[in-house]
C-alpha cells in the first residue's frame, strides 16, 4: 500500500488576496482548487479501495467503479427506459428513477482528474482518466441521459470553408429590376 502525497494537496493558500482570477501564485484558481478537491476524492477512494490501490495500479475499469461509486452524489434526474416519462424534457409528475451525475459533470471531472494525475507524477500513456473504456463510458452516458430527457446531442457539422468570404459582397435592393437581353 502506498500514501499518496502529492504538490497539490499540500498547497496553502494565501488569505490576503480578494479571490476573482489568479494572476499571482498565492491563490490557485477555482479550476485549480477544484482539481485539487477531486483528486483527493478519487485518492481517499483507491485508499478506501478493497485491497487499498495506488494511483500508478489504476485502470479505466478502476475510473469506472469510481464513477458509479459516485452516481450515489448526483442530482440529475435520469428516467429508466420502463419509466412513463421516458424521453419527456419536462415529466408532469414525480417518479422513482434515479438520481445521477450528469453527463458534463462527469465529463469535467474526468478531464481535471485526467491532468490531475500527471501533476501527481503519473505517465501520460499510462493515465487511466484517458482510456478508451472511459471515454466510450462517457459517450453511453451522454447518449442515454439525452435519450431519458428527450434532448440530442448532436454533433455541431463544420460547414465547408466556401470562397464567399472573399468575394466582393453585392447587395440588391428592392427597387432594383432585373433584365434580361
Amino acid at each position: 500500500m502506498e500514501s499518496v502525497s502529492s504538490p497539490i494537496t499540500t498547497t496553502t493558500t494565501s488569505s490576503t488576496s480578494s479571490g476573482g482570477g489568479g494572476g499571482g501564485s498565492s491563490t490557485p484558481s477555482r479550476y485549480e482548487n477544484q482539481k485539487r478537491r477531486d483528486w483527493n476524492t478519487f485518492s481517499q477512494y483507491l485508499r478506501n479501495h478493497r485491497p487499498p490501490l495506488s494511483a500508478a495500479l489504476c485502470s479505466g475499469a478502476h475510473v469506472l467503479e469510481f464513477l458509479h461509486y459516485l452516481d450515489q452524489f448526483g442530482k440529475t434526474k435520469v428516467h429508466n427506459p420502463t419509466c412513463p416519462f421516458f424521453g419527456l424534457p419536462n415529466p408532469p409528475a414525480p417518479c422513482p428513477c434515479p438520481l445521477r451525475q450528469a453527463w458534463g459533470s462527469l465529463d469535467a471531472l474526468i478531464g481535471r482528474l485526467r491532468a490531475a494525475y500527471e501533476e501527481n507524477g503519473g505517465r501520460a500513456e499510462s493515465n487511466p482518466f484517458g482510456t478508451r473504456v472511459v471515454r466510450l463510458y462517457l459517450h453511453d452516458v451522454r447518449d442515454f441521459q439525452a435519450k431519458a430527457r428527450g434532448v440530442s446531442y448532436e454533433k455541431k457539422r463544420k460547414r465547408p470553408k466556401s470562397n464567399i468570404s472573399n468575394a466582393p459582397s453585392v447587395t440588391t435592393s428592392p427597387n432594383a429590376t432585373a433584365t434580361a437581353t
